[in-house]
C-alpha cells in the first residue's frame, strides 16, 4: 500500500510540472494507473530509468561471446547431444590468451557459452556425465569455467555465462517438473561456486523431449534463482533485463528505444498483453509515443545485438580466412553501439583452445582503430551539461582547422531517454548547412557524414518527450578505411 501511494504521489509531482525539481524516477518499470491520460503516458515514460546494474552494463558498450564446446571439436554449430566426451580435447587451452585478446580490444566483459543446446557442461556438474569431467582433457579434472573465471579475475574483466535452456542430452527434457529441477541444480552450481557473475544469457531456443513433449521452462523460477544468488547480474534476452536486438547481424534500430512495453515471453500475461500491443523482439517500432499510448506498462529494457566475428558462431577451420574485416567491424560498431545498444560480438576459441590469430589480428586492429577516433574530440566545449526543450539550439565550438566526419550525442540516461528528433549542422563560409539528423540518442548515438572543416557546430533538439538532459557532444575523425 505504501508503494502503491508512493508512486501515485510521484506521478502527480511529474504530471504537475514539478518534476526535475523533485527528482521523481522509476527504476526500469512503470505500470500506468487508469486515471492517466495518453499524453501523460508519453510523458510519464520519460521518467523510466535503469537500475543501477542494468546502467553499469551500458557503460561497457563493448561485451564478447565465447562459444567453446563440443561443437569446436565435431564442426557443428548445433550439437546432437549423443557426442563422445573424449572428443572434447584443447591442446592448449589458455584462458588467459581470450582474456587478453578482447580487454585489449577494449572490451569489458566475457559471457562464456558454460552449456549449450548439446547438453554438453564445460564444469564438472553433478547433474550429468556429459562433461568435462568424461573426458580426457586436464585427466579429467578440467574446468573451463573455472579458468575462465580465474582469468577474468586477474585481468579485471566481467564474467557472464551463457546456459542453454535447450538440452539435447538430458533424458528428463520434455517432462517438464522434472528437467526444471535439474536446470535449476546447473544454473544453482553456476552461480554458487564461480564468484560473482555479472550477466546470464538464455535465449528461447526450445524443443520436445524424448517423451516428444516439449519442454515447458519455469522462468520464474529461474529468475528466482539468479536474484538469490547474484542479485547484481542483469538477466539477458530471455531475462527481463537486458533485450536481444532482434537479429544476429550486428545492426540496430535507426529508432532504438530503452523504453518500450516489450518484456520477454516468460507468462501467459506477457505473452498475451505483448499479442495486444502487436510486438516482439523483431518490431521496428518498440517505443514509438503511438505505443506507449495503447500501453499499460514500460520497462527499461535496452538492446543489445549479437554477431559472430566469423560466418559461425563455433570455430570451424574452413572459416579461417572469413574473418570479418576491419570495415564490418567498424560498421557494426557503429549500427550498435552507436545506435544506443551494447556489442555482444562472438570470438571462438579454436580446437586448442586458443582464439585464433587472425581473429585477435582484427581485434586489435578494431580496438585500435576506435580508441585513436575517439580519443580525439575536435570540440572545445562538448562536455558542457545542456537541459534542452523542444526547438532549443546549442552552438558549439569546432578546434580552427580540424576536419570532422563523425559526432556523437549521449543523453543522461540516469534521467531518461527523452530525444525523439534531433539535427546537427555546420557553420562554414558564413552560413549553417545540414551534416546529419536522426531520432533516437539514449546512451549514446553515432552518426557519420562526408569531411568537412566547419568553424562551429549546431545542435538543435526538435522533439523532446521532456526537458531532454544532454551530457556529451563530441565531433571526431574518423579514417577512411
Amino acid at each position: 500500500m505504501r508503494k502503491v501511494t508512493y508512486v501515485i504521489l510521484s506521478l502527480s509531482i511529474i504530471l504537475s510540472g514539478c518534476s526535475q525539481r523533485a527528482n521523481t524516477y522509476f527504476e526500469k518499470e512503470l505500470t500506468f494507473p487508469d486515471f492517466v491520460t495518453s499524453d501523460q503516458k508519453v510523458k510519464l515514460a520519460a521518467y523510466v530509468v535503469p537500475n543501477k546494474h542494468q546502467y553499469e552494463w551500458q557503460q561497457m558498450e563493448l561485451t564478447a561471446f565465447i562459444h567453446f564446446g563440443i561443437n569446436t571439436f565435431t564442426g557443428k554449430e548445433w550439437g546432437e547431444g549423443n557426442e563422445d566426451p573424449e572428443l572434447f580435447n584443447p591442446t592448449d587451452f589458455d584462458a588467459e590468451q581470450w582474456v587478453t585478446s578482447l580487454q585489449n580490444a577494449g572490451f569489458k566483459m566475457i559471457v562464456l557459452t558454460a552449456k549449450h543446446h548439446d547438453g554438453f557442461c564445460l564444469w564438472p556438474t553433478e547433474t550429468t556425465n556429459h562433461s568435462v569431467a568424461s573426458s580426457s582433457w586436464r585427466n579429467g579434472n578440467g574446468d573451463v569455467v573455472n579458468e575462465v573465471r580465474d582469468a577474468c579475475e586477474k585481468y579485471n574483466m566481467k564474467f557472464g555465462i551463457y546456459l542453454s535452456p535447450w538440452d539435447r542430452n538430458a533424458e528428463s527434457y520434455g517432462d517438464s517438473p522434472a528437467y526444471n529441477d535439474f536446470f535449476v541444480q546447473q544454473l544453482t552450481e553456476l552461480l554458487t561456486n564461480y564468484g560473482e557473475i555479472n550477466e546470464i544469457w538464455f535465449d528461447g531456443a526450445n524443443g520436445e523431449g524424448p517423451n516428444g513433449k516439449v519442454q515447458e521452462y519455469n522462468w520464474q523460477r529461474f529468475y528466482h534463482v539468479i536474484d538469490s544468488l547474484q542479485p547484481s547480474a542483469v538477466k539477458a534476452i530471455m531475462g527481463n533485463d537486458i533485450r536481444w536486438v532482434g537479429n544476429e547481424n550486428g545492426l540496430g534500430r535507426e529508432t532504438e528505444w530503452s523504453v518500450t512495453p516489450l518484456q520477454p515471453n516468460i507468462s501467459d500475461a506477457i505473452i498475451n498483453e505483448n499479442i495486444r500491443l502487436n510486438i516482439t523482439t523483431t518490431s521496428e517500432d518498440l517505443g514509438s509515443s503511438i505505443l506507449i499510448e495503447e500501453s499499460n506498462s514500460v520497462y527499461w529494457y535496452p538492446s543489445e545485438v549479437d554477431v559472430s566475428i566469423r560466418p559461425g558462431w563455433f570455430y570451424h577451420e574452413e572459416e579461417n580466412q572469413q574473418v570479418k574485416t576491419l570495415n564490418e567491424l567498424v560498421d557494426i560498431y557503429f549500427q550498435s553501439v552507436g545506435m544506443n545498444s551494447v556489442l555482444l560480438l562472438n570470438v571462438p576459441p579454436d580446437k586448442r583452445g586458443r582464439i585464433y590469430e587472425l581473429d585477435v589480428e582484427r581485434l586489435n586492429q578494431f580496438g585500435t582503430y576506435i580508441s585513436n577516433t575517439f580519443s580525439n574530440d575536435k570540440l572545445t566545449d562538448g562536455d558542457a551539461y545542456w537541459k534542452a526543450r523542444s526547438g532549443d539550439s546549442k552552438e558549439y565550438n569546432v578546434i580552427p582547422g580540424e576536419t570532422i566526419n563523425t559526432i556523437m550525442l549521449q543523453e543522461d540516461i540516469l534521467k531518461g531517454q527523452r530525444v525523439e528528433k534531433f539535427s546537427v549542422e555546420g557553420f562554414i563560409n558564413d552560413k549553417w548547412i545540414v551534416l546529419t539528423e536522426g531520432t533516437t540518442i539514449g546512451y549514446k548515438r553515432l552518426l557519420r557524414f562526408p569531411d568537412i572543416s566547419p568553424a562551429k557546430l549546431r545542435l538543435t533538439v526538435y522533439e523532446t518527450r521532456d526537458l531532454a538532459n544532454i551530457q556529451k557532444f563530441g565531433a571526431y575523425y574518423a579514417p577512411k578505411l
